[in-house]
């Protein structure tokens, strides 16, 4: 017998809008390895809304007239419509990752039947979601779906910094949008295994929120005298290496600019191509959709700038390390890797306007769960 539920979708038409709608979910016959969750909370994170709302103009939103369910309609601008040719058209479902019980199984998972488990691989903004039982994470006794909706993209975002720095070869990092999530997650991580870390705010607020949990560099980029502190900053930890959440603007080019400049206190002979001190500036958001501007000639020639995505990390980490590193998020995911939510939403509520702007601000301190058992 099919199972059935609802799953939130974003499709970009051709008349230049997105649609955001709740659609019909069927799950049929289900493979030997299969299982069939009933997804109890899924976290909206930065990652998840690049794929929900995408380049759309949120101040133009509307509801459209739909008998069967809400429907939110979005512009997009014109010089963002670049590259969607290939979505136009395509209800792709949305959720990276999310937490629920097995409700149904194949032949292979009758044993599964019951259990809690973590997901990750899309499509978690549903009632239901079909997996392989290799892909399901159970979760440890006691352990909540909403304390184990959040095991990937968080926790091993934040680990893979400290991998990838140590790796190649930096004793400290830069970190911006830190008071996040996962910006607390790496202070803690980092406090933990002795690894430099400066982090770069907005707002007085958040450089209290980070003291609080024991970080000694914190940066607000709206003080007058940020450059100059970003200098002494790095120079005190030799940090080399920055993680960029924000992407557009000029921050990623004043840090490294920063790291120049400390690099340049340490130099007995000149040189025109700046000092000999490789900087890496790692783009792994993009919070600000504005171009990216690197003044190059403040921070000599030995430099890289690369974009940083999870998935492409652990295919290149090997099986090995991601099995310790997903080993440590479970021993420690009621400390250094718990997630706090500030509301909690049904899967309707989600296409609420009023919510949708909530979310879509990603303001730090406001994490939202989805738990489609509300609505």
């Amino acid at each position: 017998m099919a199972l059935t539920g609802r799953a939130l979708r974003s499709t970009v038409q051709e008349d230049g809008t997105l649609k955001l709608s709740l659609e019909p979910l069927v799950i049929g016959d289900l493979g030997p390895d299969e299982i069939v969750v009933r997804v109890e909370a899924a976290p909206i994170n930065p990652s998840d809304l690049g794929l929900l709302l995408g380049p759309a103009d949120v101040s133009s939103m509307r509801v459209a007239d739909k008998s069967d369910g809400p429907e939110l309609v979005f512009d997009i601008p014109e010089p963002r419509r670049a590259g969607l040719a290939v979505r136009i058209g395509k209800s792709l479902a949305v959720g990276n990752e999310g937490a629920g019980t097995v409700v149904a199984a194949g032949s292979d998972g009758q044993d599964w039947i019951g259990r809690r488990v973590g997901l990750i691989g899309g499509g978690m903004y549903a009632d239901l979601r079909k997996i392989r039982t290799r892909d399901a994470l159970a979760l440890p006794d006691g352990v909540t779906p909403a304390q184990g909706a959040a095991l990937t993209v968080n926790p091993m975002t934040a680990l893979g910094f400290v991998e990838t720095a140590r790796a190649e070869g930096h004793s400290a990092i830069v970190h911006t949008a830190a008071a996040s999530s996962l910006g607390r997650m790496l202070q803690r991580i980092c406090t933990s295994d002795g690894m430099g870390l400066v982090n770069v705010v907005r707002s007085e607020e958040q450089v209290a929120l980070m003291r609080d949990i024991g970080a000694t560099h914190v940066l607000n980029s709206r003080d007058d005298d940020f450059r100059h502190k970003l200098i002494e900053a790095i120079t005190e930890t030799g940090a080399t290496v920055a993680f960029d959440a924000i992407g557009g603007g000029s921050l990623g080019s004043d840090i490294m600019r920063a790291m120049e400049k400390s690099a340049a206190q340490r130099m007995t002979d000149y040189s025109p191509y700046g000092s000999a001190t490789f900087k890496q500036l790692y783009i792994y958001g993009a919070l600000d959709l504005s171009p990216t501007t690197l003044d190059r000639l403040q921070f000599g020639f030995q430099w890289s700038v690369a974009g940083w995505l999870l998935t492409p990390f652990l295919q290149k980490a090997g099986p090995e390390t991601v099995a310790r590193l997903r080993k440590r998020v479970f021993d420690e995911l009621t400390s250094t890797f718990a997630t706090h939510y500030t509301r909690t939403i049904g899967l309707a509520e989600a296409l609420d306007p009023a919510v949708v702007k909530a979310y879509e601000r990603k303001a730090t301190g406001e994490k939202f769960l989805i738990d489609p058992t509300l609505n």
